[in-house]
């Protein structure tokens, strides 16, 4: 098994990085923990200085095997693991909930629990079987590197796409939980947010569904990436292009705040040809109703993400749980939502 992922659990299909341990039913939350060999718990080492002096700052370590996870401020109280699936109970009990995966990472530094929510998933594409299902994601890092998050995640079914949430809904933000003593009382309050749930889920669809209905043109292709994979670099050449006197192809569009030039065809990634494969040939992103538009250029992009970034797939899940996938889909969303919207 890859080195980022440790251990693992999964319900129902064999999940895209097939990696995990099999269960033929939804677990309890003890046994999730036990399937997914996440039943141990975290404690902390006072740390001292080379001459023996102490410092504020303590170590946490697992007590299973002594493996040291990091290194974690004054106020740091780790939130066990029994702890972070129990958040999950009441769903469970009254059936709103079930789990589908959880695992850690990083030699247990990383952990995250995945569970579906019982609501019906929402079309995209009428006819074209193009569905989203509504998931809520808690991960929790026990190395001091993350805070706990708790918050909404959509899924593509016919591809297993994890998408991005509508970036304008409050209620679709990852909800952050500080890490102290009173970590576990907090998270009661993510409870209230879930009867936000279907709203939050169909504001979001309604953004895929308005990008499904606009096609996209042969010069928004490259666009698109250098937006999404380099915001940074495409700025800098419309800043450039200003200073010149140069004359800008289009209307300027703004990007997280940056000030976009619509013409950047001079701009190379080699992101872009992989991307582009996908939206040209991938069979998810072939659907009646979904070819040639801006859902299937997003799709392209999270698939991308999900299922091509790299050779390792457990650093993918990583990288889209924790990491810099994450941030890339949700800007490969607004992206996508401005330039579906601009067309």
């Amino acid at each position: 098994m890859s080195h980022e992922i440790e251990t693992m659990m999964y319900v129902g299909a064999t999940p895209w990085h097939q990696l995990g341990v099999k269960l033929e039913a939804a677990p309890t939350t003890r046994e999730a923990i036990v399937a997914a060999g996440l039943d141990w718990t975290v404690a902390l080492k006072d740390l001292v200085t080379s001459d023996a002096e102490p410092v504020d700052h303590k170590c946490s370590y697992r007590t299973s095997d002594g493996k040291l996870m990091g290194v974690v401020g004054p106020t740091w109280k780790p939130l066990q693991n029994s702890e972070a699936f129990s958040f999950f109970d009441p769903f469970l009990a009254s059936s709103e909930a079930c789990l589908e995966t959880a695992g850690s990472l990083r030699e247990g530094k990383r952990v995250w629990v995945l569970a579906a929510l019982n609501r019906d998933p929402s079309v995209i594409v009428a006819g074209a079987d193009d569905v989203v299902k509504k998931y809520v994601l808690l991960s929790n890092a026990h190395d001091g590197t993350l805070a706990v998050k708790v918050g909404f995640t959509p899924v593509r079914v016919v591809c297993a796409n994890t998408l991005a949430m509508a970036h304008d809904s409050e209620a679709s933000k990852l909800l952050r939980v500080r890490h102290t003593a009173n970590v576990v009382g907090a998270l009661d309050g993510v409870r209230e947010a879930m009867n936000l749930a279907d709203q939050t889920f169909e504001t979001t669809a309604d953004q895929y569904r308005m990008m499904a209905r606009k096609g996209v043109h042969e010069a928004d292709l490259k666009a698109y990436v250098n937006r999404v994979f380099a915001p940074g670099r495409v700025a800098e050449s419309a800043a450039r292009k200003a200073r010149t006197g140069l004359v800008l192809a289009g209307a300027p569009v703004i990007v997280e705040g940056e000030f976009i030039d619509d013409d950047a065809s001079e701009l190379k990634s080699r992101i872009y040809p992989k991307v582009r494969e996908l939206f040209e040939g991938s069979i998810t992103c072939q659907l009646p109703g979904v070819r040639g538009t801006y859902w299937a250029l997003y799709n392209a992009t999270t698939e991308y993400l999900t299922h091509a970034r790299g050779s390792d797939a457990s650093k993918r899940l990583n990288e889209n749980a924790f990491g810099s996938g994450a941030i890339l889909n949700a800007r490969a969303l607004r992206v996508g939502v401005a330039m579906a919207s601009a067309a």
